[in-house]
């Protein structure tokens, strides 16, 4: 571990890469508010820990700590924007200071996935933004610092010696895994993609484009990506509580499990599989009418939480492990528990209703 000082750490780097599914949870730091409130006599701030790799002696990756960074470049850009052709020397330092932290030659020294590097290069270069890119954190920052620069009218020199205070310890994790060491660090961060974060263990594992497959259900369809896992996952949990913030953990872990006893690409084959079945019971999609009439009638009755058993038992009947009667039976028992609930709400739960069902399925 080594303590240092983050311009001294922007200027040893040439480039400093990221991780993509990091981004939407990456936070900002108000170091203008940090030097505001620091006591003359402090002489180093401590800004905790950051998880770096070294690509090369002069490229770093940082698995946990980019925000930072992010912020100390954007408040380094305005401290430019406000002082550019006010003087010579200013000129001559504004120079200086992007040279030496914020541009590797022609490209800027950060490098984040295309999306977020589109905007974050529209800000270092100075070029025309559009309102939505305006609206992004990254402008907001930016505009915030400019605002407090000039509106308190605070000295960059005066700037630069709070900095030169700003320490954080460096752990180089050369033998980790990037995502898991991420995902350790930030689980209990809301903001977290998790979308990304499956995609890229996706990737890894070597099943990506199958993955893809089973992603191009859903959204061609118009399902919701929450909406089906939880539905999926529910049953398996026993109706017990399920966490959308926790989808990465519960997904990888069911995927480690599955693999133990079925090959990877046949797992996300059945996943595709479940998504189709789901397709059909959330857009009515059933070429026998009985069954068609009967979702219609869940569909008009408030039945969407009825949904994740119906995919457990939709299965059963696709693998002929139920028979169409029997179906049909629990289909028809469900709509009139539906109907019962409308007029009565406390009615008996739902839960109930399904030990009723699965007793009755056993008996069949």
């Amino acid at each position: 571990m080594e303590s240092i000082n983050l311009l001294v750490l922007l200027n040893k780097v040439k480039t400093v890469h990221t991780l993509n599914f990091a981004e939407s949870a990456f936070g900002s730091v108000d170091f203008l508010d940090i030097i505001s409130n620091d006591e003359m006599f402090i002489q180093k701030i401590d800004l905790g820990v950051m998880y770096i790799k070294h690509q090369t002696l002069d490229q770093i990756k940082v698995i946990d700590g980019i925000g930072r960074l992010l912020s100390l470049s954007l408040l380094l850009h305005a401290i430019c924007e406000c002082y550019k052709k006010t003087s010579q020397k200013n000129d001559k330092a504004i120079e200086n200071i992007r040279t030496k932290y914020l541009l590797d030659g022609e490209s800027t020294k950060l490098r984040f996935s295309p999306d977020v590097q589109k905007i974050y290069d529209k800000i270092i270069f100075g070029e025309r933004m559009s309102g939505k890119e305006k609206s992004s954190p990254l402008f907001q920052i930016l505009h915030s610092y400019w605002l407090k620069i000039k509106e308190n009218k605070l000295q960059a020199a005066k700037i630069f010696e709070s900095l030169s205070k700003l320490f954080v310890s460096v752990f180089d994790v050369e033998n980790l895994n990037d995502r898991d060491l991420y995902y350790s660090l930030n689980k209990h961060n809301r903001r977290l993609n998790q979308r990304l974060l499956i995609d890229n263990f996706m990737e890894e594992s070597g099943v990506l484009t199958n993955w893809n497959l089973f992603k191009k259900i859903l959204k061609n369809n118009k399902i919701n990506f929450e909406d089906f896992f939880r539905d999926f996952f529910i049953t398996k949990f026993n109706y017990g509580k399920y966490d959308s913030d926790n989808l990465y953990d519960i997904l990888t872990n069911y995927y480690k499990t599955m693999t133990h006893y079925i090959k990877k690409d046949e797992f996300i084959n059945k996943m595709k599989h479940s998504a189709e079945l789901y397709s059909n019971l959330i857009n009515i999609n059933f070429e026998n009418e009985k069954i068609k009439r009967l979702m219609i009638k869940i569909k008009m009755h408030n039945g969407d939480d009825t949904y994740a058993y119906l995919l457990n038992i939709y299965e059963d009947y696709t693998a002929n492990l139920i028979s169409e009667t029997t179906f049909l039976e629990i289909l028809s028992t469900i709509d009139e528990y539906l109907v019962n609930r409308l007029k009565t709400p406390n009615n008996v739960g739902f839960n109930e209703l399904i030990t009723y069902l699965n007793t009755f399925i056993v008996c069949k």
